[in-house]
């Protein structure tokens, strides 16, 4: 007699999981279009007006990547945290800080562009990096979980930006109504509206996987997220590494604040971070910390972002909205996570 048990694998064929992910997201598509036709919409004209206003012109496509900008930014901000087992939920506040960051020294700080730009990248770095610090700190030396820390933080990072755009650095002017004063400098923009802060995140996520994968610190850095008591005893230096990466995250949603800020808003405001940074969590999560695969789950949030905003438009309701999407991703989710299950056939002994 034959039994049939699933057994979940370490790693996904990465030939099972592109079928299953995409036959999930292909699935979710058509259990949203029959919610949509059950409302009384018409789902294949709401899906061709979405595909036609995210690609079918240059205006929409600029739109789809200023939102997927970011959305790297933040994405590789979390995958690399997961990298050494690490939780870094504090992107959105690392990303808001690192804006506020770069906005004094734009606004402070007199000079030629090719000056100032880099300074305030490396502000929004520095920032990021100081606004993980404390939890970095604590998880390393006493254990204390960067779950809660890191998402505290995002909090006073989001109320200090609120507190200085409406107030110590409230646009002087009073041509705008809680923000600060347009910056003086700008990231250049290399095609219509999108600045060049979009193939600076894409060369930083192939940089990553290029290290995390060809490395000794990128061998390392997997071995203590994979068994940190195995990392110890082959004398890694667990801490130091741990240190290191949650730092390095930190700088990274700081960086991704610094290019909002200075290459997309153009000025300091409340909200600037437009949950990217929460949305970050999910695209490191679909993309299994790998940073290539940031790039791919980055995008695919990016295309359902601008979707929402269009059917929105087109008279959907805000919560239908979140709900479309929210399927599509928790299909998303199921397929990635079915990827790494196999069905194995086995004999019962007989008697």
């Amino acid at each position: 007699m034959t039994s049939m048990r699933l057994q979940r694998m370490p790693l996904a064929p990465p030939r099972v999981a592109f079928v299953l992910r995409v036959l999930s997201v292909l699935l979710a598509i058509v259990t949203a279009a029959l919610v949509l036709w059950a409302s009384g919409h018409n789902p294949l004209a709401l899906g061709a007006k979405v595909i036609s206003s995210t690609f079918g012109s240059s205006f929409g496509l600029e739109d789809l990547s200023l939102l997927f900008s970011p959305l790297i930014y933040c994405g590789l901000s979390v995958a690399v945290a997961l990298r050494i087992g690490a939780w870094n939920i504090g992107a959105e506040g690392q990303f808001n800080f690192g804006a506020l960051c770069a906005t004094g020294v734009a606004l402070f700080v007199s000079g030629p562009v090719w000056v100032i730009l880099p300074l305030m990248g490396a502000a929004g770095m520095i920032g990021g990096a100081l606004w993980i610090l404390i939890p970095t700190l604590a998880r390393a030396y006493a254990d204390v979980s960067e779950l809660i820390t890191t998402l505290l933080m995002n909090f006073v990072a989001m109320l200090l930006v609120y507190w200085l755009a409406t107030g110590p650095w409230l646009d002087p002017s009073g041509m705008a109504l809680a923000t600060t004063s347009r910056l003086p400098v700008s990231v250049p923009a290399f095609w219509g509206i999108v600045h060049w802060g979009l193939p600076i995140a894409i060369l930083i996520a192939i940089a990553l996987s290029l290290f995390v994968t060809y490395t000794r610190w990128g061998y390392e850095v997997r071995i203590a997220g994979a068994n940190p008591g195995a990392a110890r005893y082959a004398g890694m230096p667990v801490r130091t590494q741990l240190i290191g990466i949650m730092l390095l995250s930190g700088a990274l949603a700081g960086l991704g604040g610094m290019m909002e800020v200075a290459g997309t808003v153009g000025r300091l405001q409340g909200g600037i971070s437009n949950n990217y940074g929460y949305i970050g969590i999910m695209v490191a999560v679909l993309a299994r910390a790998a940073p290539v695969g940031v790039l791919a789950t980055a995008f695919f949030m990016a295309v359902l972002l601008n979707g929402g905003i269009v059917l929105q438009s087109q008279g959907l309701t805000t919560h239908t909205v979140l709900a479309v999407t929210g399927l599509i991703l928790l299909y998303a989710a199921i397929g990635d996570e079915a990827a790494h299950y196999k069905i194995l056939r086995t004999k019962a002994k007989d008697g």
